[in-house]
C-alpha cells in the first residue's frame, strides 16, 4: 500500500459520485474508512485501499456563487443543520453528540469525576429518581468515545436486563446482548454462524453485554467470565455485591464476583445504588473496599471524619445527593413531581378477627413447641409464625395458600444464618439475595413428613416426629383455618372492599395506579377482583408478578401502558429498579412493606424525574383494628416518614429497630390476651425494669424507638454531609457544561430547529397548550415526506422535552427526524444553492445592526492525537471531532472589526430583515463580501488554531488523570476550514 493511498483524517474526498469525510484508521490498516458529508457514523463505510484507494480523490465544498444569493436569515437554519448532526463534537466531552439525550447539569458532574480517575473507581449513590443509570452510562459512553475502552459489561437483577439494554441502546446507541438463562443458546448459535464454532466466547465476541449477576455468580461460570471479562463494568444495584454481617448463598457470591473482577488494578468499576449504607457499617465498608481497597478498614471503623485522609480520597470515588441538592443546580431547574400522600384504612370484620385470633393461636403453639428444639429449628419457627401472620393480613388467598403449603426448611443453616435469611424475606429487607424480590407465599406447615426428624432438632427432642396422632391433628387444624379463609373471599373481605372506591377514585381523578402487593396470590386475587369490579369503567387491569420471567413482565407493562384507563398490580419484583413514571402516576400500598426503603422504592417508580404529571399520589392501606400494621406503622414507617419530611434523608432501618420489631413480635407470642385488637405489643415500664426482654434488648418502649431512629437519622446526616459532591464547585463546573451544550446544541436548539425548518419547507404546525407540536404531514414536501418516512401519515405529534406528553414523539437532537432535516437541508444546500430553503450565500438590511456586518459560517475539524506510553514503546490514536463556527465583523478587511462569539451567535438568531434590497444589489454586496476573504485568510487561520489549543485543554483538563499514566494528547486543525456560508448584514437606508 503506497503513501498515496493513505488520506489525513478529517479530510474531504470524492468517491462514488458524492463527497466523503475520512475518518481515523479503524483496526485494519487495509481499509479506509469514510462518512458521507452530511451524514452520520451509521452512515460509514470502509473501502479497501488497494481495490478503491485510487479512485479517492480530494474534494472540497463548492465555491459560494454570487448568483444564488438569498436572504441572510438562513444563517442560523444551516449552522443548527450542521452543528446538531455533529456526533464527533467539539467541547470538553466527546460523547454528548452521539447520545440520544440530553443530561441534565447536576448528571454531569459524576462524568467529571470519573474522567479524574484512572482507572474509573465511582459509587454513585444518589437517590432514587435522580438518574443512576443516566450517569453510569453516560460514563461509559466517553470512555468508549475516548477509545479507552473497546468492550462494556452491565451486572444487574434479571429483571433488569430488559431496562438496561433498551436504556443503552435507546439513549447511547450501544447495542447490548442479554446474558441470563434463557438467552445463552440463542447467542453461542449466533457466534457459530458468525466466526465459527468454539471461536470466540460470549464475553469476547459480544463488546456490550448486560449479564444476570444471579446468573453469572455461580461458582462453575464466574471463573470464565473474570477471565474473559470486559474493561468496564457497571453493577446495578450494588448494595448487592456487599459483604458484612452473615452474608451467605447468594450474596457471597456475588461478592466473590465483583471481588475477583476488581482485582484487575486496571479495571473501570462504576457502581450505581440508592441504598449504599444498609446500616451495617463493615458492609459499607465491603462495598467502598471492591472500589478502593486501601479505604475498607478506615471505612469499617468510621474513621474518615472532617480533615482526614480517607475523607478526601472517599470525596473521589462517592457521590450521594439528594433531590433537594440538584432540584436547582446552577442554570438548570430539575422539576420533579409533587408527591401527595395520605392514608387510607379499613377494619377488620369479627369474621377475620376470629380468624386472625385462631391463626395467632396456632403461631403462639408453633412457637411453644419449639422451645424445646434447636435454635436453628426454633428461629426458623418464630419466623414461620411471623410470615403467617403476613399472609393472613394481606388477603384470605394469600392465608388460605400459607396454611395449605408445607414450609421449607433452610438445611444445615445455623441460628444466626437462619436469622439473616428470614429476617431478609419477612421483614422485607433488600433484595440482594435473591434473583428477584421473593414474592412466593410462604408454608405453614412446618410438621415432617412421616419418618421425616424435625430439621435441627435435638437428639434429646421428645417430640421428634413419631406423634401420628400430632400431626395429623395439627394439619387438620391448618385445613380448617384455610376453609376459614376461603369464606373470606370476596365480598366477605373487608380489605378488597374499601379498595374499591380509592380505586375509582383515584381514576376519576386521572391517575393511572399502582397496587403493591406482598405476595403472587394476593396480586392475583386483587387484580382479579379489580377486573371485574371496574368493568363498568372499561378499566384495562393486569397482574405482574415475580412468577413472570423478566421480558414477559417487560412486555405486560408496556402493553397495559397503551390502555386509556389501566391499572397494575404488582408485587415487590417491581419495586427496585424498574421504570414505570411514563404509564402510571399513582402507588397504593395494598400490603405495608415492613421496611420504608421498599415503601420508598415502590413510590419511586413514579416520582421520578422523566414523570409528565406534575402531581402523584401515594396511599398507605392499612388495618385500624389490625394490631401488626400498627405495630408496623409505629416502629417503623411513621418514624421513617417523620424524618424524611423533617431532614430530607430516608434512612435504613436501623438494627436495634428491627431487634424491637423483633420483641413486640415475640410479645405476640407469648402474651395470654386472646383479644386481637386489644393485644399491648409495647413492652411496659415493669418488663422493662426487671429486664424481662428477648434477645438481649434494654428497652422496647417509644423512648427506645425514638432513641434508635434519631441515632440512624443522624448517622445518615453524617454520612450526607461527608459524601456529596462538594470537591467540584459550580463555578468549575459551569464553563465546562456551558462548552459542552454549545458544541453540540441543547434541547431547545432541536426544537427551534425542526419547527423553523418545517415552517421554511412549507409545513403546517399546531403548537398544543402540553407543550407538543402537531404537523399536518400532507402539507409537508413529497420528497421530504419520503425522507422522513411520513408519506403514509396525516398528522405527527412532536415534543422535545424528555417528560414527552401521551401521544407525542419526543426528538432529541440525535433523532431520525433531525438527522434528515439537517441531511436534506445541507445537501439541498450543496447541490442545489439557487433554489435551497437554506442559502449559503445572503443579504439583507436589518436594524440589528449600524454599519455593515459580515457572518462567516466555517466547519471545523480537528484531530485529537492520543500518544500513550507503555514498556513496548509509543502508540498513537487519532480522535476527530468537528465543530461550527460562527465568524463576524465589521468594515473593511484592512482592519476588521472582530466580533466577539456572542454577539455573532446573536446576530444569526435574532437578526430580521426591515426592508427589501433589490436582487442587483443583494448580488453586488455578496460579491463585494467575498471579495474580502482572501486578506482575510490569515487571521481566520490563527483563529482555528486558537480554537485547536482551547480544545486541547478543555479535552485534558476533564482527562487530567491520564496525564500520570503515560497518555498525552496534541490536536491538529485540518486545514482548509470550510466555509459553509457568508451573510451580509447591512443597516436600513437612511431616511431623506
Amino acid at each position: 500500500m503506497t503513501d498515496r493511498l493513505t488520506r489525513a483524517p478529517g479530510t474531504l474526498a470524492r468517491l462514488r459520485g458524492r463527497e466523503w469525510v475520512v475518518l481515523p484508521p479503524g483496526d485494519d490498516p487495509e481499509i479506509q474508512l469514510l462518512r458521507p458529508l452530511g451524514g452520520t457514523d451509521d452512515d460509514a463505510i470502509g473501502i479497501d485501499r488497494e481495490l478503491e484507494g485510487n479512485d479517492l480523490t480530494d474534494a472540497s465544498l463548492p465555491p459560494l456563487d454570487p448568483a444564488t444569493v438569498g436572504d441572510a436569515v438562513s444563517a442560523r437554519l444551516l449552522r443548527d443543520a450542521v452543528r446538531l448532526g455533529f456526533r464527533s463534537a467539539g467541547g470538553p466531552f466527546r460523547s454528548l453528540g452521539r447520545i440520544n439525550c440530553e443530561p441534565r447539569t447536576f448528571q454531569l458532574v459524576p462524568l467529571l469525576m470519573a474522567l479524574r480517575l484512572d482507572p474509573v473507581r465511582l459509587l454513585i449513590a444518589d437517590d432514587v429518581g435522580i438518574g443512576k443509570t443516566i450517569e453510569a452510562a453516560l460514563i461509559a459512553r466517553e470512555l468508549f468515545d475516548r477509545g479507552e475502552i473497546r468492550r462494556l459489561a452491565v451486572l444487574c437483577s434479571p429483571q433488569l436486563c430488559d431496562q438496561w439494554q433498551r436504556e443503552l441502546r435507546e439513549k447511547f446507541h450501544l447495542d447490548a446482548v442479554i446474558v441470563r438463562p434463557g438467552t445463552v443458546s440463542a447467542l453461542e448459535r449466533q457466534i457459530e454462524r458468525e466466526v465459527g464454532l468454539g471461536a470466540a466466547s460470549i464475553f469476547t465476541h459480544f463488546p456490550f453485554q448486560i449479564i444476570s449477576i444471579d446468573y453469572i455468580k455461580s461458582d462453575r461460570r464466574r471463573d470464565d467470565f473474570v477471565r474473559l471479562c470486559p474493561e468496564c463494568v457497571i453493577v446495578d444495584e450494588a448494595h448487592g455485591v456487599a459483604a458484612g454481617g452473615h452474608v451467605r448463598g447468594g450474596q457471597h457470591q456475588r461478592h466473590t464476583l465483583v471481588h475477583a473482577l476488581a482485582r484487575d488494578a486496571s479495571r473501570h468499576m462504576i457502581f450505581a445504588t440508592a441504598t449504599p449504607h444498609s446500616g451495617d457499617q463493615s458492609a459499607f465498608a465491603s462495598l467502598v473496599g471492591l472500589l478502593v481497597p486501601e479505604l475498607e478498614a478506615a471505612v469499617a471503623d468510621a474513621a474518615y471524619g472532617g480533615g482526614t485522609e480517607a475523607r478526601g480520597r472517599m470525596a473521589r470515588h462517592f457521590v450521594q445527593r439528594r433531590r433537594e441538592d440538584i432540584r436547582h443546580y446552577l442554570e438548570d431547574e430539575t422539576v420533579f413531581p409533587d408527591r401527595q400522600t395520605r392514608d387510607e384504612t379499613y377494619r377488620l370484620t369479627p369474621e377475620y378477627l376470629d380468624l386472625l385470633t385462631n391463626v395467632l393461636a396456632y403461631a403462639r403453639k408453633l412457637v411453644a413447641d419449639a422451645a424445646t428444639r434447636g435454635e436453628a429449628q426454633r428461629r426458623f419457627t418464630w419466623w414461620t409464625a411471623i410470615a403467617l401472620l403476613r399472609c393472613v393480613g394481606s388477603s384470605p388467598a394469600a392465608a388460605a395458600a400459607a396454611l395449605r403449603t408445607r414450609a421449607r426448611p433452610l438445611e444445615g443453616a445455623s441460628a444466626a444464618e437462619v436469622d439473616t435469611l428470614a429476617a431478609a424475606i419477612v421483614l422485607d429487607g433488600d433484595q440482594s439475595d435473591t434473583a428477584v424480590a421473593d414474592d412466593t407465599t410462604p408454608g405453614a406447615d412446618i410438621s415432617p413428613e412421616q419418618g421425616e426428624p424435625w430439621t435441627h432438632a435435638r437428639a434429646d427432642d421428645p417430640s421428634r416426629a413419631d406423634d401420628p396422632s400430632r400431626v395429623a391433628a395439627d394439619r387438620a387444624r391448618l385445613m380448617a383455618m384455610a376453609r376459614a379463609a376461603d369464606g373470606l373471599a370476596g365480598a366477605a373481605d373487608p380489605k378488597l372492599t374499601a379498595l374499591f372506591p380509592i380505586v375509582r377514585g383515584l381514576l376519576k381523578d386521572g391517575f393511572a395506579p399502582i397496587v403493591f402487593c406482598r405476595y403472587i396470590t394476593t396480586a392475583r386475587y386483587v387484580a382479579d377482583a379489580l377486573r371485574e369490579r371496574l368493568a363498568d369503567l372499561s378499566v384495562d387491569v393486569r397482574a405482574v408478578t415475580g412468577d413472570l420471567p423478566p421480558d414477559e413482565r417487560e412486555k405486560a407493562v408496556a402493553a397495559l401502558g397503551d390502555s386509556l384507563r389501566r391499572v397494575l398490580v404488582a408485587t415487590d419484583c417491581l419495586s427496585e429498579g424498574v421504570n414505570l413514571q411514563k404509564s402510571f402516576t399513582a402507588v397504593i400500598h395494598y400490603d405495608l412493606a415492613w421496611n420504608p426503603t421498599r415503601h420508598e422504592q415502590r413510590e419511586g417508580r413514579v416520582d421520578r424525574y422523566g414523570q409528565r404529571a406534575r402531581v402523584v399520589r401515594a396511599v398507605r392501606f392499612w388495618g385500624a383494628n389490625n394490631r401488626v400494621d400498627g405495630a408496623v406503622l409505629e416502629v417503623l414507617l411513621r418514624k421513617a416518614d417523620t424524618i424524611r419530611k423533617t431532614l430530607g434523608v430516608s434512612v435504613p432501618v436501623p438494627e436495634d429497630v428491627i431487634r424491637v420489631l423483633e420483641a413486640i413480635f415475640d410479645r405476640l407470642f407469648t402474651s395470654g390476651s386472646t383479644d386481637y385488637e386489644q393485644l399491648e405489643l409495647f413492652a411496659d415500664a415493669e418488663t422493662v425494669r426487671q429486664g424481662r426482654l428477648p434477645f438481649g434488648l434494654v428497652d422496647t418502649g417509644e423512648e427506645a424507638l425514638d432513641r434508635a431512629w434519631q441515632s440512624a437519622a443522624e448517622r445518615e446526616q453524617k454520612s450526607r454531609a461527608i459524601f456529596a459532591q462538594h470537591r467540584l464547585r459550580p463555578e468549575e463546573i459551569a464553563p465546562i457544561v456551558h462548552a459542552a451544550r454549545a458544541a453540540v446544541g441543547s434541547s431547545s436548539d432541536v426544537g427551534a430547529f425542526v419547527q423553523e425548518a418545517l415552517r421554511r419547507f412549507g409545513a403546517s404546525l399546531s403548537p398544543r397548550h402540553d407543550g407538543a407540536i402537531t404537523i399536518d404531514a400532507t402539507t409537508v414536501p413529497r420528497v421530504l415526506r419520503s425522507r422522513l418516512d411520513w408519506s403514509d401519515l396525516k398528522a405527527v405529534t412532536l415534543a422535545f422535552d424528555p417528560a414527552a406528553p401521551v401521544g407525542a414523539t419526543y426528538v432529541p437532537r440525535t433523532h431520525p427526524i433531525v438527522e434528515t432535516l439537517g441531511a436534506h437541508l445541507l445537501e439541498t444546500a450543496l447541490d442545489e444553492p439557487a433554489t435551497s430553503i437554506a442559502r449559503r450565500l445572503g443579504v439583507m438590511r436589518t436594524d440589528a445592526v449600524t454599519e455593515r456586518t459580515i457572518l462567516l459560517l466555517r466547519r471545523g475539524r480537528y484531530v485529537i492525537v492520543e500518544t500513550r506510553r507503555g514498556p513496548g514503546g509509543s502508540t498513537a490514536r487519532d480522535l476527530l471531532v468537528e465543530e461550527i463556527d460562527l465568524v463576524g465583523f465589521r468594515g473593511g478587511p484592512a482592519e476588521p472589526q472582530w466580533l466577539d462569539d456572542e454577539t455573532a451567535l446573536a446576530l444569526a438568531a435574532d437578526a430580521v430583515p426591515s426592508a427589501g434590497v433589490a436582487q442587483e444589489q443583494r448580488v453586488r454586496w455578496a460579491t463585494e463580501a467575498l471579495a474580502m476573504l482572501p486578506r482575510l485568510a490569515a487571521a481566520l487561520d490563527a483563529r482555528t488554531d486558537r480554537r485547536a489549543a482551547e480544545l486541547l485543554e478543555q479535552h485534558t483538563r476533564v482527562r487530567a488523570a491520564t496525564r500520570a499514566g503515560g497518555i498525552s494528547h496534541a490536536v491538529r486543525p485540518v486545514q482548509p476550514v470550510d466555509l459553509l456560508g457568508c451573510y451580509v448584514l447591512m443597516p436600513p437606508p437612511i431616511a431623506l
